[in-house]
């Protein structure tokens, strides 16, 4: 199972760059989502993979074959890729089994009894045996989805694409999918690459996760190395909620704003330099009375503000004693402190994250 590399990709409609110098490596099997808001870029990128559009600068490569550069573009049908797209696209005078086998007539050399194999064998593998005779129209959202990821699967792709597919399922049933994706994944191992905007998505379904910002790869990691370890302001708000404070280095490992001074979790800014701290709701603790905080910890005195009881949780809103730095804190219910109650906040200085390069944005709690 050959693996795929896009190399400093371009695609542009008039002035408008929809993917700039867009790089990135997919290991053979792997799975890989591109995650990101409207209009990042992430869509294009699967179309260009696809062989539907062509770049204007970079190259694609699956394997040790070139199919996209700015010179030529293997036509998608020779491209031995599937794609599943957000509307699934089945044939609604179609059966389920005519639609899953639609593909294998175009490969040479299959009999009809194979290919009736093939397709009652992969729709025990979707989990829709007996659903053969069915027209798209009988079936529920969530088996016309898996009709359309057995024809896809079914033709064998070195390659498969996946376009928001859970985008027109309810919430129960999109996060049944997500298992039932990674689930396939694990079984046939084929090298894919999948578009969604929903984060959770995204964390569930991939072996690493690559966020895209204005047509580039902002960061790409695992779902727990981009929660725990964001390198940049983008990535913090986007994968999950975080408290974000513009700061500045005051000495290595103390990040500084205003009056408000924190021990963060790496020594190697500049002194002077301009940073963004990122700290999770859930890594910041309230003091309960009579205990003592851990040694080395960052300790806050603060005025709660709000507090919002989620069922599973609890949010603070609280305001950080002689700053204007106000910070987001989720705990386990039972509900602690009402609005104007005094506390003690504790944040470990590894729960502290500075991101490159202040830019410059509001100081803010998590939304």
């Amino acid at each position: 199972m050959p693996g795929v590399a896009l190399k400093t990709l371009t695609k542009r409609y008039g002035d408008l760059a929809a993917v700039e110098g867009l790089s990135l490596d997919v290991a053979p099997g792997e799975l890989v989502s591109l995650l990101g808001p409207s209009g990042c870029g992430k869509t294009t990128t699967l179309r260009l993979v696809a062989g539907f559009l062509q770049p204007e600068a970079g190259e694609i490569w699956v394997g040790e074959r070139c199919l996209s550069s700015p010179a030529s573009v293997v036509p998608p049908e020779r491209r031995r890729m599937a794609m599943i797209f957000q509307s699934y696209a089945l044939w609604p005078h179609m059966t389920v089994a005519q639609n899953v086998a639609y593909g294998l007539r175009f490969k040479s050399g299959i009999t009809r009894v194979d290919r009736d194999r093939r397709v009652a064998e992969m729709l025990r593998v979707v989990q829709l045996a007996g659903y053969e005779p069915r027209y798209p129209g009988e079936l529920s959202g969530g088996q016309q989805q898996r009709v359309a990821v057995a024809r896809a699967l079914v033709v064998e792709p070195e390659i498969l694409l996946l376009d928001e597919p859970l985008s027109n399922l309810d919430a129960n049933l999109r996060e049944e999918m997500r298992f039932e994706i990674r689930r396939l994944h694990e079984a046939f191992g084929i090298t894919t690459l999948y578009v969604t905007h929903d984060q959770a998505e995204a964390m569930v379904i991939s072996d690493r996760v690559a966020v895209l910002n204005r047509g580039r790869v902002e960061q790409v990691g695992t779902a727990e190395d981009l929660f725990r370890r964001p390198r940049t302001r983008f990535v913090a708000e986007f994968i999950g909620r975080t408290n974000l404070i513009d700061a500045v280095t005051a000495e290595p490992g103390i990040a500084a704003c205003g009056s408000l001074r924190l021990r963060v979790a790496s020594r190697d800014a500049a002194i002077a330099a301009p940073i963004v701290v990122s700290i999770r709701p859930h890594e910041i603790e309230l003091l309960a009375a009579g205990r003592t905080a851990p040694a080395g910890a960052n300790v806050l005195a603060g005025t709660v503000q709000r507090t919002s009881y989620l069922g599973d949780a609890v949010d603070y809103q609280v305001q950080v004693s002689g700053t204007q730095v106000v910070l987001r804190v989720t705990s386990a219910p039972p509900v602690r402190v009402a609005a104007g109650d005094s506390v003690t906040l504790i944040v470990a200085p590894e729960a502290c994250v500075p991101l490159a390069g202040g830019d410059g944005g509001p100081t803010r709690a998590a939304g």
